[in-house]
């Protein structure tokens, strides 16, 4: 079955959160199947099963819009599955996803802040070679002409080599850090499964009953 499109969604949440105002925090997804807010080609159970892309882009954009902020999902079902405890089946789901969203972003900031470890070793190294080589061909040419030019290449790529720590260090961990925190409240949010009965009452699917299981 195809993915519902992000337009299909009803965001009724807030882009604040006010402190005494009912619903704060809470975005609402209409949709005809529960099975559309899953990956369509993934075989896992419901409870192993990715979001679908489209899906998890749309609640992680919500859920970055309201920093801080007590975060609730409500899913409004056109044709709610008759199996027993969908609600806590799908809630399971959509925590499992965001925790393994979660662990992901945590290896990739650990794989990150050691590459920029070993970076930083490396442009220090390097950079103290560079030093000395500027030193010593000062030191055998003079401190003009040719060895001007050779003293400000060696400095120069010396601290060209530091430019990958340093962006390490100063900007590109923080934002990984930010994601996992996010997926963390995702991964806690409350989850609702509420009957929609605005829908055609003619129109029947039965297979989300089948792909849920």
């Amino acid at each position: 079955m195809a993915a519902v499109s992000p337009s299909r969604f009803v965001n009724e949440t807030q882009s604040t959160c006010e402190e005494g105002v009912a619903g704060a925090g809470e975005m609402r997804l209409n949709v005809h199947d529960l099975i559309q807010l899953f990956n369509a080609i993934d075989p896992s159970p419901i409870a192993e099963r990715d979001l679908d892309a489209e899906t998890e882009r749309f609640i992680v954009a919500w859920a970055r819009d309201l920093p801080g902020c007590p975060l609730a999902l409500d899913v409004r079902v056109r044709h709610p599955p008759s199996i027993p405890d969908v609600e806590e089946l799908v809630a399971n789901a959509v925590h499992a996803n965001f925790r393994r969203r979660s662990e992901t972003t945590r290896r990739e900031l650990r794989t990150l802040l050691r590459r920029g470890r070993l970076s930083l070793v490396i442009g220090l190294v390097f950079l103290s070679a560079c030093v000395l080589a500027a030193n010593v061909a000062t030191r055998t040419l003079g401190p003009d002409g040719i060895a001007g030019i050779i003293r400000e290449g060696f400095t120069v790529a010396g601290w060209v080599a530091m430019w990958r720590p340093m962006e390490i260090f100063l900007y590109s961990w923080w934002p990984l850090l930010g994601d996992r925190r996010l997926y963390d409240r995702l991964a806690a949010m409350p989850v609702t499964i509420q009957s929609d009965d605005t829908g055609d009452s003619n129109s029947v699917n039965n297979s989300p009953d089948r792909s849920l299981i």
